[in-house]
């Protein structure tokens, strides 16, 4: 299984200096030969992989471009790999149209195991032009990466992120089943009627935010105290996507070792940020994130997690007797006929577990079967 691990580093000055050269190379390319395979598109013509490498060989050997050979050529290779990759994901309508790298935001340049050389028994990491480089090892790393990237993100961190070719041993079976529902006032309600509070970051940092980014507005764009204001606002923004990662990864975490069957309602979170009243919050809950981490860590560590449709009425039946109601977001709580008086939430988890349960006896969807003709 592969696996990526990803550590904090701190190049040297010098180090800083061919880093940045590194990138602007990085981006250099991957842009001048997106805009290649445009032009060649216009002219009814294809350009392939092959045909890239070819020309970025020719490239490099005029003088006018000598400067790419100041850099190691494998993130430079590695940039039309990823180019050819954003064009087979667009054509396969897995993404959108390749788009131009800007210099502004994340930069990164992938290492393969021709450009470094990772000691296991020291941690030691040697990049190609580079030298040694200061990682900060929160854990130790127990084999030889498959490929190595260096990231810069806008605040001027710097991170090494390292793929490894891992197993990591399953979780003991507990022979417990849970479901999840989702949501903005309690970030998700499990079928046993626990609660998991939505942290809700952006709004917990909101003021700072805005302090920084108005004093951002006030400088002069281009100058050294507009870079700098720069980099505050990034380093919120960092703190935010952070504090998110981590809690996505606890909870994870905790539903993985408690239960061996996770059942997801399959959301359509893009349709739900279109709605102006509530995307903001959406965005800030970050639900997308946290179902994408709890599949990873379910596979990796050999628990299931099951999707229910996204058009099954979860939250509209009663869990009780099936009856269906109307249910605004405003109203909080399913009162049914039958006499059930239930939390909204819970009554909702519970229709998911049980139509997940369903899902994984029959082997196949929870929507009603069409009537015979």
């Amino acid at each position: 299984m592969k696996l990526r691990w990803t550590f904090r580093c701190y190049p040297t000055p010098e180090q800083e200096c061919l880093l940045a050269r590194t990138f602007g190379c990085v981006r250099f390319v991957y842009n001048h030969f997106l805009h290649e395979r445009n032009a060649a598109f216009t002219r009814g013509e294809r350009m392939t992989y092959s045909q890239t490498s070819a020309a970025l060989t020719r490239l490099k050997r005029d003088p006018d471009f000598a400067w790419l050979s100041e850099v190691s050529s494998v993130p430079l290779q590695q940039s039309l790999r990823h180019l050819q990759t954003a064009f087979r994901n667009f054509f396969e309508k897995r993404s959108g149209y390749p788009s131009f790298k800007r210099k502004t935001g994340t930069q990164s340049a992938e290492y393969t195991r021709s450009a470094f050389r990772f000691e296991v028994g020291n941690q030691r990491l040697l990049i190609a032009k580079l030298g040694r480089l200061k990682v900060k090892w929160s854990r130790r790393v127990p084999v030889e990466p498959t490929t190595v990237t260096l990231i810069r993100k806008p605040s001027g961190h710097y991170f090494v992120s390292l793929v490894l070719d891992l197993t990591p041993a399953p979780l003991p079976k507990t022979g417990k089943e849970t479901a999840l529902d989702f949501g903005l006032e309690k970030l998700a309600t499990l079928a046993n009627g626990e609660k998991i509070d939505n942290p809700r970051y952006l709004k917990r940092y909101l003021k700072k935010l805005a302090r920084v980014q108005r004093l951002l507005a006030r400088k002069q764009k281009g100058s050294k105290c507009y870079e700098r204001a720069k980099r505050r606002v990034a380093k919120v923004h960092e703190k935010i996507a952070n504090c998110r990662k981590d809690h996505q990864n606890q909870l994870a975490w905790m539903l993985v070792n408690r239960f061996d069957v996770i059942y997801l309602e399959d959301l359509n979170l893009r349709g739900l940020v279109k709605n102006h009243n509530l995307a903001r919050s959406l965005q800030d809950a970050a639900i997308g994130g946290y179902i994408r981490t709890i599949e990873a860590k379910a596979i990796m560590h050999g628990k299931q997690v099951v999707k229910v449709d996204r058009f099954f009425p979860s939250t509209k039946m009663c869990c009780r007797c099936g009856q269906l109601y109307s249910m605004p977001l405003e109203k909080r709580q399913m009162e049914c006929d039958c006499g059930n008086v239930m939390d909204r939430d819970l009554n909702a988890a519970i229709n998911i577990l049980a139509a997940g349960q369903a899902v994984t006896a029959r082997g196949d969807g929870v929507r009603p079967d069409p009537a015979p003709a």
